[in-house]
């Protein structure tokens, strides 16, 4: 088996390694648009020689964001701040990958940002309604009741996903991930504990992954052919009667033929008050069945920050990468520490080579 630290090839895309920085909201935008914030978080991370640094959870429509202060590419105005930091991570020499995820959030969005309280916003506090979902089912008390989506409404924002995939090429883009995760607006689709539509995208299976389809097709469409396509998804909703891992076994064998190179397993989100058992690497048996089960790449995350953990992660074919979030807040030179951990050497940027332990 691979290693930690041996690249990894997808479509036309070189990795260097298996560390990637995990798409981490910084509730830091001005109507969408990338600040000088944005510059030093992900460029600090690409000086760091992650092998791949996704931008946050990025709205595909204005209505489409978690808080008035989320990232968006809902317009060619949002991708000009992202053209510099994409240009400045792929400058940086260790072979950082620039990315971003794409994202609706459906009946979680005008919430504010987690550190002024996090609860739903009304109009007159900058929030907006209405808000949309695939049912008129609000995901818990004190959240607005969202609108329940037409079919022409969802083919809307399947186009707007298409759209925002168009704006994170010309920014300068190599990798992009699909939010499907989290109880945003793609994963409540997929669970019938949020989806209780009787149209075609409604009741069974097939019906509840139809629009995670579309948008993994549209976005295919116009995403050039040798970039990756990741997904998000959350393997469970941990809760009787919610999405399983087995459907999410099924679901990777439904997107790879459609485009999808990696899936991302994370849990959880779309159901208020269910108890997780986190701990270390809680996650990533998800990642494992997925990758046995439907014969596809996956990634790990969750409660990973100790390299041997991580190492060992790849080297016993539980996931192909490891995608890391608070440890990288933490540590934004992990790789460069994990390396020397580890026992592999891997290049230092020439400017910080003097710290190299040699």
């Amino acid at each position: 088996m691979p290693h930690l630290f041996e690249p990894l090839r997808i479509r036309g895309v070189e990795f260097p390694h298996r560390i990637l920085v995990s798409p981490m909201c910084q509730y830091s935008c001005d109507n969408g648009l990338a600040q000088e914030w944005h510059l030093v978080h992900l460029g600090s991370r690409a000086v760091g020689r992650a092998a791949a640094v996704l931008a946050e959870a990025t709205a595909v429509t204005a209505d489409g964001r978690i808080s008035p202060a989320d990232l968006g590419l809902w317009s060619d105005a949002h991708a000009e701040p992202l053209e510099r930091i994409f240009a400045f991570i792929a400058r940086q020499g260790g072979g950082a990958v620039p990315g971003i995820q794409l994202a609706h959030a459906g009946r979680k969005a005008s919430t504010a940002a987690p550190f002024y309280g996090g609860k739903p916003l009304a109009p007159a506090d900058g929030g907006w309604t209405p808000i949309y979902a695939p049912s008129a089912i609000a995901f818990t008390e004190g959240y607005q009741v969202p609108r329940e989506m037409t079919e022409a409404e969802i083919t809307q924002v399947v186009q707007a996903f298409a759209a925002a995939a168009r704006r994170a090429h010309a920014a300068g883009a190599r990798l992009i991930e699909i939010h499907a995760a989290h109880g945003y607006l793609l994963n409540s689709f997929l669970s019938p504990l949020s989806n209780h539509r009787t149209d075609a995208y409604g009741g069974s299976f097939m019906n509840r992954t139809r629009m995670v389809c579309a948008v993994v097709e549209a976005v295919r469409r116009v995403w050039p052919e040798q970039y990756p396509l990741f997904i998000r998804i959350s393997a469970s909703d941990w809760t009787e009667g919610g999405w399983t891992v087995e459907d999410s076994v099924a679901l990777a064998k439904l997107l790879r033929p459609l485009g999808v190179d990696l899936f991302d397993c994370s849990s959880g989100g779309n159901v208020a008050g269910v108890r997780i058992p986190l701990g270390p690497g809680y996650q990533v048996a998800f990642a494992e069945q997925v990758r046995r089960q439907a014969g596809v790449l996956t990634g790990a995350v969750g409660m990973i920050t100790d390299p041997a953990q991580a190492d060992q992660i790849i080297r016993t074919g539980q996931a192909d990468v490891v995608f890391l979030a608070r440890q990288f807040l933490r540590e934004p030179y992990w790789p460069l520490l994990a390396a020397r951990a580890l026992g592999h050497d891997i290049q230092w940027p020439q400017k910080y080579d003097r710290a190299k332990v040699k």
